[in-house]
């Protein structure tokens, strides 16, 4: 995760600020909607404990790993690129379980940032928009005939 962090925000703007710390855990307090993430101090802790609980699992759904995403983004260990990545973990770990996968367009993203933040609530909202971006995702696969699991 944290060499994804550095090849997404590596040579970027932020890359050159001292606080930032591209490809580390976050060294400041942050944010996703609004709302308040781990504190800095605990990230190593909590991404422990996450990718061990994680790596349990011996046979992944997709439920499984949503929840994963959903508790990486609860954490938000990066100063900013945290949902890139996350999203790009989603990506990897679909194939790895030979899950078709997705990518969340604009059509869908405020659904899926509005539906991430009721996981804790009603996970079906957010499985349904993931979904919702596998099934636009099966039909590109389809119309260039390329077979998917």
């Amino acid at each position: 995760m944290k060499e994804l962090h550095f090849l997404l925000k590596s040579g970027t703007s932020d890359s050159g600020k001292d606080w930032f710390n591209v490809g580390e855990y976050k060294r400041m307090p942050n944010e996703v909607g609004g709302n308040e993430t781990c504190p800095s101090k605990e990230v190593s802790q909590k991404m422990k404990e996450l990718l061990y609980d994680y790596h349990a699992i011996k046979n992944k759904s997709i439920e499984d790993i949503i929840d994963f995403h959903y508790k990486f983004e609860i954490i938000h260990p990066f100063q900013d690129g945290n949902g890139r990545v996350g999203r790009l973990i989603i990506f990897k770990e679909y194939l790895a379980n030979n899950i078709v996968p997705f990518i969340i367009d604009e059509q869908l993203k405020l659904f899926y940032y509005r539906r991430l933040k009721e996981w804790n609530n009603v996970n079906k909202y957010l499985m349904d928009t993931c979904l919702t971006a596998q099934d636009n995702y099966k039909s590109v696969l389809n119309y260039f005939e390329i077979q998917y699991m």
